[in-house]
């Protein structure tokens, strides 16, 4: 299962003033459920600055307010986390409150019996949030996740390092974008960073260009029938690679992470490299992950997928998705409205202010503050489509086959038309 989104439903997203209220968790000395002694088990994936600390202080309050809840928090990192959960989740055993993107890993979580159904407890409050955030956590027109972030993948970019190699604006067309790459070179300018360890940030590329090459029709149909052995998915590849042979990433990015020390996000951060194509969480990570702990500042600038010649996607077509929580099938009953008060319009103001979410509460999307997150949040605001991630709309096995795949085709070791037969086989078994 796939999830894409209208125009209609993604408008909105920029301009909305406060003015509509969320209500609110319960206050001081209310019950959010049974008054006997509760435990939630939260795990997330918000394990550095700015949100680590945001993240703890809201359990904090809660615990103040809920005598009788103990919250246990339990941040990982990303790949570990995903790894954990799928070991707790062949138990049995899932964590009471946890992070999800939705979509296929979902679908088959609400299969296997594992969250909870949540669509009624949420139903007096729910209706407050942006609609087009709700999509990737719905099965079969029931709730089983609430998101608390919703954004877009684009290309970031240092705009010094784009003056340096005479680059005077973003590239909007494939071959404009190839062509900044050789200037950037011809500058001594690293124009790519690229975690090609964690190999889900490649996958991004080979998506959009599916999209702009075919439109969102192939992954459409690719859901139904599981056939990616079609001419979109092996024109993605071909023009992938017309970037990899370019060479534009920096040194050692096949055993680069995301978020390390000296990962894509930090070769962001500390100048190292002109650009990468991530989601809106980027310039949070890239200030956390570089030296000095600020990122690059007012250099740093966002630009839109580019489109490519004679392809059928629109430019305004995006691929993203956010963040959310599910609830765990045998989570306390205090959860759900634990979930509640994340999702309160200050809590997410709170977040938002960090610039590290861009919040799904309609009484706080208007009051996005970080100029980065504006510039998303408008070219949200103007979407004509929306694609999931596809390692996350699609299910874990045919997502993660998409990620080595895509691995592989940046590796030299698999062809365009090899992946895409590879990734049919996976899908087809499911």
């Amino acid at each position: 299962m796939t999830a894409h989104l209208s125009r209609r439903s993604l408008l909105g997203l920029a301009g909305l003033g406060a003015g509509t209220v969320l209500l609110g968790g319960c206050g001081r000395g209310e019950s959010g459920g049974s008054a006997e002694p509760q435990t939630i088990k939260w795990w997330h994936i918000q394990d550095t600055e700015p949100m680590l600390p945001v993240w703890a202080e809201m359990a904090r309050l809660y615990e103040v307010r809920h005598e009788h809840v103990t919250i246990k928090v339990e941040p990982r990192e990303n790949e570990a986390f995903k790894a954990e959960l799928a070991k707790v989740s062949r138990a049995g055993s899932p964590p009471d409150l946890f992070q999800s993107w939705g979509g296929g890993l979902l679908r088959q979580q609400v299969e296997a019996g594992l969250v909870r159904d949540i669509t009624d407890e949420v139903a007096p409050w729910v209706g407050q949030l942006l609609p087009a955030a709700l999509q990737p956590y719905t099965v079969d027109d029931r709730l089983y996740g609430v998101p608390f972030d919703l954004g877009m993948v684009g290309f970031w970019y240092n705009r010094d390092h784009f003056a340096d190699a005479g680059i005077t604006s973003p590239p909007t067309t494939w071959t404009q974008l190839l062509e900044a790459v050789g200037k950037l070179k011809d500058a001594g300018i690293v124009p790519i960073a690229l975690a090609g360890k964690d190999k889900w940030p490649a996958h991004f590329y080979w998506a959009y260009l599916a999209m702009r090459v075919g439109g969102l029709g192939p992954l459409e149909r690719a859901a139904l029938d599981g056939n990616f052995d079609t001419p979109e998915f092996v024109t993605a590849g071909e023009r992938f690679l017309d970037l990899v042979k370019l060479k534009p990433f920096q040194s050692g990015y096949r055993r680069a992470e995301y978020g390390s020390p000296d990962g894509q996000a930090a070769a962001i951060g500390n100048g190292e490299a002109a650009m990468e194509l991530m989601g809106q969480w980027a310039p949070s990570i890239q200030a956390s992950s570089s030296t000095s702990k600020r990122g690059i500042g007012s250099r740093l600038g966002f630009f839109t997928f580019p489109t490519v010649e004679g392809g059928k996607g629109e430019a305004t077509d995006v691929l993203g998705g956010g963040n959310g929580f599910a609830v765990g099938r045998g989570a306390p009953s205090a959860t759900v409205d634990f979930l509640r008060t994340l999702l309160r319009a200050e809590n997410q103001r709170r977040a938002a202010q960090t610039g590290a979410v861009l919040p799904t509460n309609l009484a706080a999307v208007g009051q996005i503050k970080d100029p980065n997150n504006q510039v998303v949040a408008a070219n949200l605001a103007v979407a004509t489509g929306f694609q999931l991630y596809l390692d996350q709309a699609f299910p874990p096995k045919v997502g993660q086959q998409i990620n080595d795949s895509v691995a592989d085709l940046v590796a030299g070791t698999k062809r365009p038309d090899q992946i895409v037969k590879d990734i049919t086989a996976v899908a087809r078994s499911q």
